[in-house]
């Protein structure tokens, strides 16, 4: 394996920087210390040809002004808050609101907007870039200073462990994710629409008409949400169901995931024979299958749109701290957030 270190310019005094890993197996892995942000990754088909299959771009200039977060690590709180108000204690924090008077994902300069410090570590068989981050007291409205790191670790497994860290000096909450669109046909040379998706999840969580959780978990059985022994992208995004149809054709809904100690998500382009398997410590995985991506701009020479892109963001529940029904994403002054998820490309016969 080896890692190249690039200076790719300056932002607010500080350098950006990118990194790229190559592992012994073929694939290829790209980050850069703006927002954590995994700008691409390499990896084989089942005929060997090595292709992109995350949406990014070639420029920090891209990446501050169109970037619907492609990539970046996003926080501190996940999803939308509605209202953007934030009650601990008794006492209620006035949130950035960024998305239709709500909180969506940690605000007007959540973390994927941040340029953090970084380090590399290399292991027999792995590489590890290390990003860290001091979140200062009322940072976009949240309560607490927090010291963060972000930990991509490529093994020669074709593996990418994301290990996403937190500590508070009081408490408040905190539900981190990475924000990658995947389209496994390489290159961008078709939609996700055909891409199928297994998830062991039982239930998911309805959504109101600003796309924050109601409170209310739906049971998967005998809807197109049902996705425990495999369904295509595309019936959810022709289907009628009013969940559906109010997150714009298609999908933005969290999934409730049960304990397991293996393959949690399994995304695979029969084409290709692409796969991508995710295991999690986290409750939930929002889907999001880029209904609203626009078309006012390119990604590497390819036009924008809906359904180029698929998220499969691994995390706590949005909008919890509303929801006391739901595992909470409140942290104690002191306690040890940990994020963990695996993602592992192989292919297809």
């Amino acid at each position: 394996m080896q890692v190249t270190e690039a200076w790719l310019e300056e932002l607010d005094g500080k350098r950006i920087i990118e990194h790229k890993i190559v592992t012994d197996a073929g694939m290829e892995v790209t980050t850069l210390n703006y927002g954590c942000t995994i700008t691409s990754i390499f990896v084989p088909d089942r005929h060997g040809k090595s292709e992109n299959v995350v949406l990014g771009f070639d420029t920090v200039a891209e990446y501050e002004k169109h970037s619907p977060y492609f990539g970046s690590v996003v926080g501190r709180h996940a999803g939308r808050i509605k209202d953007g108000l934030l009650t601990i204690d008794g006492e209620t924090y006035k949130l950035a609101q960024n998305n239709l008077g709500n909180h969506l994902h940690g605000g007007i300069k959540g973390l994927d907007k941040v340029v953090w410090d970084v380090s590399v570590t290399e292991e027999d068989g792995s590489i590890s870039i290390r990003y860290s981050h001091v979140s200062d007291h009322l940072n976009e409205g949240y309560p607490g200073t927090v010291e963060l790191l972000v930990i991509y670790t490529v093994t020669n497994n074709n593996e990418i462990i994301l290990t996403l860290e937190g500590e508070s000096d009081r408490r408040t909450v905190l539900n981190l994710t990475n924000h990658t669109y995947f389209n496994l046909s390489g290159g961008l040379k078709r939609s996700i629409e055909s891409h199928r998706l297994t998830l062991k999840s039982d239930q998911f969580l309805e959504l109101d008409e600003n796309l924050i959780p109601t409170g209310h978990a739906m049971d998967v059985e005998g809807t197109v949400f049902d996705f425990r022994n495999g369904r295509v992208i595309q019936e959810g995004i022709t289907s009628e169901h009013p969940q559906n149809v109010l997150a714009g054709n298609g999908y933005d809904h969290p999934f409730l995931l049960g304990a397991s100690d293996g393959v949690d998500i399994v995304l695979e382009d029969d084409e290709s024979g692409r796969r991508l398997s995710i295991e999690t410590n986290q409750p939930s995985v929002v889907l999001y299958t880029g209904n609203a991506l626009g078309d006012d701009f390119s990604i590497r020479g390819r036009q924008s749109g809906e359904y180029l892109g698929l998220c499969l963001e691994t995390q706590g529940i949005p909008d919890a701290i509303n929801h006391p029904q739901f595992p909470t994403t409140l942290v104690e002054k002191g306690e040890r957030y940990k994020s963990v998820t695996k993602w592992r490309f192989s292919t297809t016969e």
